[in-house]
């Protein structure tokens, strides 16, 4: 009768009469490449692996060499990869942002004006022939005048956003490979930055104390989010865009309404910086890491910490990933203790008691981590710069490798 009851709960739970619609955020209508890749997306999520405690993702990893962040001049300090997952960004020190294609093909521009006149625009293919035939597999976007800390795609990858200690942003076309906008607003370095899940939004946070909200078409900021008592180290909006969520070297996390700029959410429980937020696909729970070692799982409709993995993590976290579909199944974490570590997610969702999880009452914190350990993943001396799964659910990782007699070049490699 428990389990049954806790299984009513969570369904109920995903239908929350209080959550916010879907509309409440205002959103230009979709373009047509927008909606092309939507239906790209949703078919190739119908192929995805479907995952469980026996059958865990195979992990691709991607190792950048000759790019340590010691005392090398082109150290590797920030890496993305497209929603689609056929490009890889990575911004470094010398202040150059590097792109990859990870499928056999070029990176390739837009045909000249004149070309593009004559070609069929209602075809299911339009996409690919308004490119060049021709293409390079490398690409270097130069611009910004100091370290590049932050990186994100828009959700249909033409354009590209990166963030600077020059405290600049700057807005990239990837079909001409040029910078087309730069928003300034912040006064001191820029340390993330990250498109909308819907695009056209975005959100910066600085050494400035501040995170921002922005639009692609306003050179200035919608909304202010201040409060913290630091840095602003991370930025990550909810897969509905209704709200973002924010982590400082306060040691804190907060969540804002985009909306009104309101902080809905203040939560604390980290022992050191927070280096690095994920939202849980229904999006009613965050995940975030640190400095201290550790994962917090969090419930944001009731603002309580429900999880804490710790001890299994030997040094900093710097990336956190959840599992694509609509249940998630699985989290990857990675950082600087050199390997990719795999935690069971619904077994947790599971054992959580949702009748527990309400603003009055404080909720049992699941903290035996070994319970929630699938597997770890080491690698020689590769430490993890990000982790990000697939629409079928490959898990990608990005690391750099930290030997100086390594070569400059980028290779792959599987794990």
């Amino acid at each position: 009768m428990v389990s049954i009851k806790k299984k009513k709960m969570k369904k109920d739970s995903s239908h929350d009469p209080n959550a916010p619609p879907l509309t409440r955020i205002p959103i230009p209508e979709l373009r047509d490449t927008e909606q092309l890749e939507k239906r790209r997306a949703k078919k190739e999520a119908s192929k995805a692996l479907k995952l469980d405690n026996d059958v865990l993702p195979s992990i691709c990893l991607y190792t950048l060499l000759n790019a340590q962040q010691t005392t090398n001049e082109t150290s590797a300090i920030c890496a993305e990869i497209s929603d689609d997952s056929t490009l890889l960004a990575v911004g470094f020190s010398d202040s150059f942002i590097r792109i990859w294609p990870l499928t056999p093909g070029k990176l390739c521009g837009l045909k000249p004006a004149s070309e593009l006149e004559h070609l069929d625009k209602e075809t299911d293919d339009v996409i690919l022939r308004i490119m060049m035939d021709m293409g390079d597999d490398l690409k270097i976007l130069f611009g910004h005048s100091g370290p590049v800390y932050g990186l994100s795609f828009s959700p249909c990858r033409d354009m590209l956003l990166s963030c600077s200690e020059d405290t600049t942003i700057r807005l990239w076309s990837l079909l001409t490979w040029t910078n087309v906008v730069v928003f300034k607003g912040h006064c001191f370095p820029v340390w993330n930055v990250k498109f909308s899940p819907h695009g056209y939004y975005f959100a910066s946070c600085s050494h400035d104390r501040t995170a921002r909200l922005w639009a692609t078409d306003n050179p200035n900021p919608l909304r202010y989010f201040t409060g913290h008592f630091a840095d602003v180290d991370c930025v990550q909006f909810d897969p509905n865009s209704n709200y973002v969520a924010t982590s400082s070297s306060d040691r804190s996390i907060r969540l804002w309404d985009c909306l009104n700029g309101q902080c809905v959410r203040l939560m604390t429980g980290h022992k050191d910086n927070v280096h690095v937020l994920a939202f849980e696909n229904s999006g009613r729970f965050l995940a975030s890491a640190g400095a201290d070692k550790r994962i917090l799982i969090w419930d944001l409709a009731s603002g309580h910490l429900v999880a804490d993995f710790a001890g299994i993590h030997t040094n900093s976290i710097y990336t956190l990933a959840f599992n694509r579909g609509p249940e998630s199944i699985i989290l990857a974490s990675g950082g600087l203790d050199n390997r990719v570590i795999l935690w069971n997610m619904k077994a947790l969702m599971d054992d959580l008691d949702f009748q527990e999880m309400t603003p009055t009452s404080m909720p049992t914190i699941k903290s035996k981590s070994e319970t929630y350990l699938l597997a770890k993943f080491p690698t020689k001396s590769t430490y993890m710069l990000l982790n990000h799964f697939t629409r079928r659910n490959l898990l990608l990782s990005i690391g750099a490798f930290h030997q100086a007699s390594s070569s400059s070049s980028l290779s792959s490699a599987s794990q």
